[in-house]
């Protein structure tokens, strides 16, 4: 049997942001065993899971990420949401729209050192949506 509920996080401004404790502190109580689906729905932020302890390395993700896909590009077309559009649409592509975590004893069986990231590449970025199923 399978629960969906969607949850709405807070503007994060662009970067790399550690979310789990906003994203527990939501959750029904979880089954013994089974799996967490996260999805984000947008098309300029992801989620990806990575180092929860240290935050030079989001910072680190940031710069990469501007490096890989610079700001305002002048090969891009799509502009009609803003100059940070286009390349937040290719960013959250490259990382993705989901994570799904294995539950074990209740809890979210992450790795000692794991944390889910909101990635947020837009300057004027929302509140994001997730929708969240547990199975």
């Amino acid at each position: 049997m399978a629960t969906t509920f969607d949850i709405q996080l807070p503007h994060y401004n662009r970067g790399f942001h550690l979310v789990t404790r906003d994203i527990v502190s939501r959750l029904p109580e979880l089954p013994e065993n089974g799996l967490l689906f996260l999805f984000i729905k947008h098309t300029s932020a992801a989620l990806t899971l990575n180092e929860n302890a240290d935050p030079s390395v989001r910072h680190d993700f940031n710069t990469f990420f501007n490096k890989l896909v610079p700001d305002g590009a002048s090969y891009f077309t799509h502009t009609l949401e803003g100059d940070d559009d286009m390349f937040a649409h290719i960013k959250a592509s490259l990382l993705g729209s989901s994570v799904t975590i294995p539950i074990k004893n209740h809890r979210l069986n992450l790795g000692t050192w794991q944390g889910i990231y909101l990635c947020e590449f837009r300057d004027g970025g929302d509140s994001r949506r997730l929708s969240i199923t547990i199975i």
